[in-house]
């Protein structure tokens, strides 16, 4: 079989992408992979090191206001499912699959037009613009979030399929112990994995100063804490200037990354988060009850409605970025310690909203598209 891909922008729409066109490949006998991007996303930077053959298209993301540069981007878009269609034609796929990002509008439409088999993957609660208006094209939509199917029912009833949200074999694969000895954690304190994204996160970062100086020492809980890169050095000499001495306490290892994220949370008891649709996806497959911290700047707030949806489920508790103090995240933290049957309570539903199969069942519903093409 042929497939085409596309998702683009950030991490949260390539590498699902990348997951569900492994899972595809490994369902079939011969399987032909093609992405589609663009030449400055991310994707162009991933995706071939991932070993997969890629294309390109010319789009760029509307503002979110009238304005004359979105004039201009629409003129764009016409001549970019334009570029789509002669890609399509040229790899002539079975089935295409967008899972986000403004570069799947162009493709998912031209393919759509081309009466191509097309499904989009939506990872958040609330929709993107581009998988809203591609809603009413595609033949499968597959989503992430069963609250997410509301927003697409006037449109396509009948073929919403709630997947959940792929994530990467590694993160099921991972051994606790294993885990464990990689990072020099010991295996009788409870873990507190801290994340902020790939690039960290401030307020998280400022918040954890008190959660230092709260657990400095404590025989009963150890912190890895991932500042992201562009943080790191700020937030070892801060500890440094402010007189904590993490290193006669022995519980706390900061780093500026994480290149094996699947053994700290095959290590972890307890995380905070932000709310990206694929860090929630990791943590409520492996269980990890978490303390969730929305980014307060995404997309429709779409990070908020995340982290509410898993707060519903009592698999984690919120505190908005607004709202977050050193104070509050040190008592939440301390509350969840003293309670460890609430904490055995969130780890459990944590695991229940967990999809650790959601790639391998969007990949059966895209060969189950290309049979009822052929019928």
């Amino acid at each position: 079989m042929r497939l085409i891909i596309s998702g683009g922008g950030t991490g949260g729409h390539i590498y699902p992408a990348v997951t569900i066109a492994r899972e595809v490949a490994k369902l079939t006998d011969s399987c032909e992979i093609l992405f589609v991007g663009t030449k400055h996303g991310l994707e162009a930077d991933i995706v071939p090191k991932e070993g997969f053959n890629f294309a390109t298209i010319e789009v760029r993301g509307l503002e979110r206001r009238i304005s004359w540069q979105n004039v201009q981007t629409l003129l764009k878009t016409v001549g970019s499912v334009w570029s789509s269609a002669k890609i399509i034609k040229k790899f002539k796929p079975d089935v295409v699959i967008g899972t986000g990002g403004y570069v799947c509008g162009p493709v998912l439409l031209a393919a759509s037009l081309l009466k191509i088999p097309t499904m989009i993957q939506e990872q958040n609660v609330i929709p993107g613009i581009t998988n809203k208006i591609l809603s009413r094209f595609v033949d499968k939509i597959a989503v992430g979030y069963k609250e997410a199917e509301q927003y697409f029912k006037k449109y396509k009833p009948d073929q919403i399929i709630f997947t959940g949200n792929p994530i990467r074999p590694e993160v099921m694969s991972a051994a606790r112990v294993e885990g464990q000895t990689a990072l020099g954690l010991e295996p009788n304190k409870l873990t507190l994995l801290v994340v902020g994204g790939s690039r960290g996160a401030r307020s998280i970062n400022n918040a954890m100063f008190d959660v230092y100086k709260h657990f400095n020492g404590s025989q009963r809980i150890q912190i890895l804490h991932v500042t992201g890169q562009s943080e790191y050095n700020s937030i070892v000499g801060n500890i440094k200037q402010a007189g904590i001495d993490i290193s006669s306490g022995g519980n706390i290892i900061i780093k500026p990354y994480l290149y094996n994220m699947p053994l700290a949370l095959a290590a972890s008891d307890l995380a905070i988060f932000r709310a990206g649709a694929v860090g929630l996806a990791e943590l409520t497959a492996r269980g990890i009850p978490a303390i969730l911290i929305p980014y307060p700047y995404a997309a429709e707030n779409h990070q908020e409605f995340n982290a509410r949806a898993l707060e519903r489920h009592g698999a984690a508790t919120v505190i908005a970025d607004k709202e977050l103090t050193g104070v509050k995240l040190t008592n939440t933290i301390e509350n969840l310690l003293e309670n460890p049957t609430m904490l055995s309570g969130m780890a459990e539903k944590s695991r229940e909203l967990g999809r650790p199969q959601a790639a391998e069942a969007i990949a059966r519903l895209a060969l189950c598209l290309i049979k009822l093409q052929s019928k």
